[in-house]
Parts: C-alpha cells; structure tokens; sequence
C-alpha cells in the first residue's frame, strides 16, 4: 500500500471464488485487473473484467466482486484515503521523504 495525503494505490491478492460482498463507500475508486478474471457487480449490472481492465467506481456507486477460476491480482486507488483500510494495516510506513511504501 502507498499512502499520500489525499490518495492510496493498494495491490491486493485474492484466491479463486473470494467474493467481496456489493457495498458503497464516499471514495472515488478506480480499480486495474492485473491478473485473472473478475465478475464486478455495478450498480444492477455485472461485468466480467480481465488481466488489462480497467474500472472506475464514483463516489458512492454500489459495487462487489466475485474472483473467477484463478487467482486474481488488483490495483486500487482511492481517494480520499481509506482509513479503514489504514486500522487493517496498521497504518502505513512512512519514509523519510515524506511518501509511504
């Protein structure tokens, strides 16, 4: 996870099958299929997305996922920053020049 101060980039594994309930939130979010295959639900539709995809959630949009038959690995990037995600963590290791890592 790189933490700034008004944005977050987090790199996420998931196993075959997870599923992240549908849930919104006040952050903007854009998510990057780097590898596998994702059922996303947006809003009332559902979209298969791929090593290569790219989606963008508006503040407040409704959306879950369902991992396909593979591991898959995401991109997030947020902003604001999600604190709740930051108490998961423990919170981020700043380095010296400011960033975090």
């Amino acid at each position: 996870m790189i933490v700034g101060e008004r944005l977050m980039v987090c790199r996420l594994r998931f196993a075959p099958h997870v599923v992240t309930p549908a849930h919104d939130h006040p952050h903007e979010q854009i998510t990057m299929i780097e590898r596998g295959r994702v059922r996303f639900v947006i809003g009332s539709d559902e979209r298969i997305a791929q090593a290569g995809d790219v989606l963008h959630f508006p503040s407040g949009c409704w959306h879950g996922a369902t991992m396909l038959d593979e591991e898959v690995v995401l991109i997030d990037i947020f902003t604001p920053l999600r604190e709740d995600f930051l108490k998961q963590d423990g919170g981020a290791s700043t380095n010296p020049n400011g960033g975090s890592w």
